[in-house]
């Protein structure tokens, strides 16, 4: 066997960054996955193979019209790893999971990352509850769902109404009689089993009737309550007959959302695609017992040629390896790659036979057309607001690399300062990725070592925690890498191990100011060591960006550009991520700090001074007369806090005011 892979290595492509043959020939002939790395050791592609060598070695032969994307991915290779598995079945099941984690650039992905509702009833307890809940548990509840078009929660609303159902969290029959019964019980709402007022067998029957509910058995229910309606009107009682006239209201509008169903009651997912260019919409119909409860639409995203069948693979690998729920049968439009693979993994999700089928008569096949049909409006509709978004971001950012002449910019970071006379010091960094903000990497800072309104030395002090941690952490993954290296247990999910946002540094700094504020962060970077570049955002009298200070000279942006748009809203949104949290710091407690520091105010002293005056801003602007009518502030005590605030100002003359 090793020397056929010797001899056939004359056809392997060689111009790459690592010794691809060298490398090839350790592959073993065994089911598992490989993970394609660049040079930054970030993850380019994730895939399976039944034989690991034969798969990974058709990447790297020469001229197989692989397509321009792929052959651009293999030239950035700069090593490939593999996990062997013991079946196919763990390796597509590793697969997912690696994709999910990592999001690689090449491979076909689910764009959208959605949970969706389902009803659970809790059969698991002697008197169950009827709940909205994210998530299927393998328990003793019973699921309905999962639900697309909303409503759900008016659903379980209707049903507790109807049937009086408990709601609350008490430990029944443990709790039972221990407390008084809850305004359910007077509003008629609730049969109150925490008293005792109803068995657990009366009990079991109305949630029994619930479920059928459920099951789409609405016209028994709606008959009953004509009949009470009726009885209610006959007794000239009508305030209860309008109480059942609204819930017949309720139920035929829960049973509008269910208009189409299926000859048959079972659960179904339709799948079906619409493609147009390299841009790709996947639709599904949900049909639960027999009725559709709703639909949803999914981008695709992908680098190779677009092919129907493989991007439903990956999606059906996707999308059901995040769902709790997999109905019974999967009907397709197109056949998928590995599909007997696929249905004893779905299988085996499931804990019962799941069956994928294309359907090419019938009924079912007029729902797949429609599901088609509908992934084409979705992508037709869209294609002009996509546009939009792309020219708003991505064409913005390709704006703002044509002005600076660099890029890729795919990061970008901006920072601010905040303060009130130079108190409450804090910094903000927004970060946006493609043109859109990054709001789970933001970060807030709140000085350590400047007090007074220097902004100047609080820039210094954020860029430095901020590029300094990041170093910190990069230092930390490169020993733990190499301790797995050496045979130790390399766990990111250690307590030991810490690995945050500040380890992926910025393709361009954008700094709020211009010369003054650049050459802070220039400097900060010089000190440690790092080249990136930094922009300043000029701004007119108006606080308005009005050019971009790069390289030392202002460059004048067209204000009426995507790209001048985009960095008005990072100016912004920096601004307004400082000023928030310097509006939730800037309180009581941080009075007390500023009164602290003043001879002579004591804790008495200091709640006089903060019960009479309404801001720390109108205790800075008293003069010595208003200070001293504060009860137990002497003359002499009130001239100490006056020069206090008066000495804060010769100190730092450039003080600005929280919204400058």
């Amino acid at each position: 066997m090793d020397n056929n892979k010797i001899n056939n290595n004359s056809d392997i492509e060689t111009d790459l960054n690592f010794d691809v043959k060298e490398e090839l020939h350790k592959l073993p002939d065994k089911p598992g996955v490989y993970i394609m790395h660049d040079d930054n050791d970030t993850i380019l592609y994730v895939g399976k193979a039944v034989n690991l060598h034969n798969r990974v070695r058709s990447y790297f032969k020469k001229n197989i019209g692989r397509g321009p994307q792929i052959d651009k991915m293999v030239k950035l290779i700069a090593r490939f790893e593999y996990i062997v598995t013991d079946s196919e079945m763990e390796a597509l099941v590793l697969e997912n999971n690696l994709i999910k984690e990592h999001r690689p650039k090449y491979n076909t992905l689910l764009k959208d990352d959605k949970t969706y509702p389902y009803i659970k009833v809790t059969l698991g307890e002697e008197f169950p509850r009827v709940q909205l809940v994210r998530q299927m548990k393998k328990d003793k509840a019973r699921y309905f769902g999962p639900f697309t078009n909303g409503g759900v929660k008016e659903t379980i609303d209707l049903i507790n109404k109807l049937y009086m159902l408990r709601t609350c969290n008490r430990r029944l029959p443990q709790d039972c009689g221990k407390e008084r019964p809850c305004l359910n019980y007077h509003i008629k709402q609730c049969c109150a089993p925490c008293q005792g007022y109803i068995s657990k067998e009366e009990y079991a029957l109305k949630i029994d009737k619930a479920i059928d509910f459920l099951n789409g058995k609405h016209q028994p229910v709606i008959k009953d309550l004509k009949e009470k309606m009726q009885k209610a009107s006959d007794e000239m009682d009508f305030e209860e007959a309008i109480r059942y006239r609204d819930l017949i209201e309720s139920i035929k509008k829960v049973s509008e959302t269910q208009k189409m169903s299926d000859n048959v009651g079972e659960d179904k997912d339709i799948i079906a695609l619409a493609i147009d260019g390299f841009e790709t919409v996947v639709q599904v119909f949900f049909l639960r017992n027999g009725k559709l409860i709703g639909r949803e639409h999914f981008y695709m995203t992908q680098v190779e040629e677009p092919v129907a069948n493989k991007i439903l693979t990956s999606f059906v690998q996707q999308f059901y390896s995040g769902t709790p729920f997999i109905p019974r049968e999967i009907m397709l439009q197109e056949p998928l790659e590995d599909m007997e693979l696929l249905e004893k993994w779905l299988s085996s999700k499931k804990g019962a036979r799941v069956y994928l089928r294309v359907p090419l008569k019938g009924s079912k096949e007029k729902l797949v057309e429609l599901a088609a049909k509908n992934a084409a409006l979705v992508l037709s509709q869209d294609r002009e607001r996509i546009k939009r978004e792309e020219g708003r971001t991505i064409g913005a950012v390709k704006e703002i690399e044509e002005l600076l002449g660099i890029g890729p910019l795919t990061r970008m970071e901006a920072f601010d300062i905040s303060n009130t006379s130079g108190f409450a010091n804090v910094g903000s960094m927004v970060v946006y990725e493609k043109g859109k903000p990054k709001r789970s990497d933001y970060r807030k800072f709140k000085m350590k070592t400047v007090a007074g309104p220097d902004d100047y030395a609080c820039m210094h002090e954020v860029l430095t925690r901020r590029f300094r941690h990041g170093l910190d952490e990069r230092i930390q993954i490169s020993n733990s890498k190499k301790e797995s290296d050496t045979g130790q247990d390399f766990d990111e999910n250690s307590e030991d191990f810490q690995y945050g946002s500040f380890t992926k540094f910025p393709d361009l700094l954008l700094m709020d100011g211009g010369r003054g504020q650049v050459n802070i962060a220039l400097q900060v970077l010089d000190e440690l060591g790092i080249d990136i570049p930094v922009c300043g955002m000029v701004k007119d009298d108006n606080h308005r960006t009005r050019g971009l200070y790069f390289n030392n000279v202002e460059l004048p942006i067209d204000t009426h550009s995507e790209g001048f748009k985009l960095i008005t809203r990072i100016q912004d949104e920096a601004h307004r991520f400082a000023i928030t949290y310097h509006r939730s710091l800037r309180g009581k407690n941080q009075v007390h700090s500023v009164l602290d520091e003043i001879p002579g105010v004591g804790p008495s002293r200091r709640k006089a001074l903060m019960k009479h005056f309404k801001s720390i801003e109108e205790m800075i602007n008293a003069d010595v007369d208003q200070l001293a009518q504060v009860p137990t502030i002497t003359n002499k005590v009130a001239e100490d806090i006056y020069n206090f605030f008066r000495q804060k100002e010769k100190q730092n003359p450039d003080t600005q005011d929280e919204n400058q």
